[in-house]
């Protein structure tokens, strides 16, 4: 009998242990869930602001969206999330996210942010793995490389212009590297044709807003 009762008892103590273990679990999952969620967003806002101060709308880029499928900007056919920058209701610039599959050590993501106007508001990486010191320089923390987008413009799809010079075009590459600023042209070009092809709906423009542009 007294057998039976400590077995009972450890059997109890058992279940309640298991029982608190799996409550603080998941209570820690959760915390943790909503944290990185938070810790996302954030650093979401911080790489989208980045490109379009606060000061120079009047909505928050991270409600304003518009789903895209684009495989040409994605190399996938599953829906990302454009960013609509407002002012005054009327959209001035977008950011679209983007995939360069051809970085010299794998795939570079990254954002460009495009004004209604076609040219670059800017460009910022996301995540690469390319080579300390020489590839890393796309990185706003190694170089301003990157800037030297803003303000640019395409003139047509065939635009030359959009391509490192060592392919004949205007964009420096890096000394040792220039696989990795190649790939990241080719992605923000990719990105103008792609802006230029879906512009109405990018900029969310009705007839009635198109006539007023117009005007």
């Amino acid at each position: 009998m007294q057998m039976l009762s400590a077995l009972r008892t450890s059997t109890i103590a058992i279940s309640l242990f298991a029982v608190v273990c799996a409550a603080v679990i998941a209570t820690t999952q959760v915390t943790t869930v909503d944290l990185i969620a938070q810790n996302e967003r954030e650093q979401k806002a911080k790489a989208l602001y980045e490109i379009v101060p606060r000061s120079s709308i009047d909505n928050d880029l991270l409600e304003d969206t518009v789903e895209i499928v684009s495989p040409t900007l994605q190399g996938h056919s599953a829906p990302v999330t454009v960013y609509r920058a407002r002012k005054n209701g009327v959209v001035t610039s977008v950011i679209l996210p983007l995939v360069a599959p051809d970085g010299y050590s794998g795939i570079i993501t990254l954002i460009a942010g495009i004004n209604a106007d076609g040219s670059v508001a800017g460009v910022r990486v996301l995540t690469h793995k390319e080579t300390p010191g020489l590839g890393d320089k796309v990185d706003t923390k190694k170089s301003d490389w990157v800037y030297s987008f803003n303000g640019l413009s395409k003139q047509g799809s065939s635009d030359s212009r959009w391509a490192v010079k060592k392919d004949g075009g205007e964009f420096d590459q890096f000394t040792g590297a220039t696989i990795t600023p190649r790939a990241i042209v080719g992605a923000v070009s990719r990105a103008l044709d792609y802006f230029a092809e879906h512009r109405t709906e990018l900029l969310d423009l009705t007839e009635d807003k198109i006539t007023e542009v117009a005007r």
